[in-house]
């Protein structure tokens, strides 16, 4: 039998195949360069503070006419750029980036800086934000690119953020971005460099330390659609990770971006992606009990009728401002086969003051409250992250009929007025 399995996993190999067993451990990267553009797709940027001072550093060598300039220095791939701003009053403010590292500021290209106005509330001063993109070189592999960097900075006389009137801020718009394939599975990716250092290893990150040994991000769109899910698809680059049951970490990650993939020897926790609740969608199932004892079997218990499933707590104020509508419009179509289940994500102890709260508000219907606040555990099975949230149910079905803005303010009526025919014209026709 031994010799017969050897001889099997030569043949496969002969033909260019993998024995299953062995594809599982398989993992393969290819990763390019995204120079310009990342920031959207990576769902949002750490912004990186340029302290700047009216003092002339001994790196400048030849400037254009400057009047109230503001100089910084700029460290990046290993090298520093010198920045400078110049805010003339009552004229367009300019940005000027000696990107090619020689202390000429008059022969590097021009830099964008785009003003757009602002006021603060209940203030009608007129402010002058400036923002636009630095162009510096990053080594990638055997070849040099130039990167963009977002950059940005408040009116100097803004107040509100006096601690930023000699603050330049800037941030990475660049990603490495391609394919990961793992366990025969491939996937869009992409890596990040957040703290804007021209370093993917992140082992250069100045902020590092103060993060807490934060490192770049590795961004997995595990289920294909398109973004990157901060709860399950974005991992620490430097730590293991989890997908499929299979721990996975990146080998030879370098500051140019490249590196490997390989089943790695620690075990960590999968974290898995939430249910899928879509319209159309099967709703997850439940046993849990409510406030008066009672067990309720979700959406089982609800057969001929139509629940929603209401995410809600007492010191939410959106919330709360949704009761009201919620209770009259309950009233009127409750009789018509349409139930509602609370779900309260009240902190610990405060079971009587969840009680009290339903029944000085008129909600009549079941609460469930485990006293667990964001942690409770429907809202975790369910991957809830902000309230109010709820889901209509067909109970009969137990699939979703409509979620989100359908069951919030004027929509509310309409959406229940519609669910409450249809089902009534279902049972005419059964």
């Amino acid at each position: 039998m031994r010799n017969r399995a050897s001889r099997l996993i030569l043949a496969l190999a002969f033909l260019g195949l993998a024995p299953l067993a062995a594809r599982a451990e398989e993992a393969t990267a290819k990763m390019t360069l995204l120079s310009a553009g990342a920031m959207p797709k990576l769902g949002g940027y750490r912004p990186q503070r340029l302290e700047m001072s009216p003092t002339k550093p001994d790196s400048l060598k030849k400037a254009p006419d400057l009047t109230t300039p503001l100089y910084g220095e700029l460290k990046f791939g290993g090298k520093s750029y010198l920045v400078v701003v110049d805010e003339p009053a009552g004229k367009t403010a300019k940005l000027y980036v000696d990107s090619n590292g020689n202390g000429d500021l008059t022969d590097d290209a021009p830099v964008t800086w785009t003003d757009k106005p602002y006021t603060l509330p209940n203030n009608t001063t007129k402010y002058t934000e400036y923002s636009g993109s630095i162009k510096l070189p990053l080594q990638s592999g055997d070849k040099q690119q130039m990167v963009s960097l977002g950059a940005y900075r408040f009116d100097k006389n803004d107040a509100m953020r006096g601690v930023l009137k000699n603050t330049l801020l800037y941030y990475s718009d660049y990603a490495m971005e391609g394919e990961i394939n793992l366990g025969g599975k491939t996937y869009h990716a992409m890596l990040s460099d957040d703290f804007a250092t021209g370093d993917f290893s992140g082992k250069s990150a100045a902020g590092e330390a103060a993060a807490g040994g934060a490192r770049n991000r590795l961004l997995i769109d595990r289920d294909g659609d398109g973004r990157f899910d901060p709860r399950f698809e974005v991992f620490d680059a430097s730590k293991p990770f989890n997908i499929d049951g299979t721990t996975w970490a990146l080998k030879d990650l370098n500051a140019g971006g490249t590196f490997a993939v390989a089943k790695s020897n620690d075990k960590v926790e999968e974290i898995m992606p939430p249910p899928d609740h879509s319209v159309g969608k099967v709703i997850t199932a439940f046993t849990a009990k409510t406030t008066d004892g009672k067990t309720v079997n979700f959406p089982g218990d609800y057969k001929g009728k139509i629940v929603m499933l209401d995410f809600w707590a007492t010191w939410c104020g959106p919330c709360m401002a949704e009761v009201p509508n919620l209770v009259t419009v309950y009233k009127e179509y409750h009789p018509k086969g349409i139930e509602i289940l609370g779900i309260s994500l009240d902190q610990p102890n405060s079971a009587d003051k969840v009680k009290k709260v339903t029944a000085d508000s008129g909600m009549t219907w079941p609460q469930v409250y485990d006293g667990k606040f964001w942690k409770a555990d429907v809202a975790v099975l369910y991957g809830v992250e902000s309230i109010p949230s709820a889901y209509l149910v067909d109970g009969d079905t137990g699939k979703v009929i409509a979620a989100g803005g359908a069951l919030r303010g004027d929509n509310l009526a309409e959406t229940y007025k519609a669910a409450a025919e249809k089902k009534a014209g279902s049972k005419q026709v059964n």
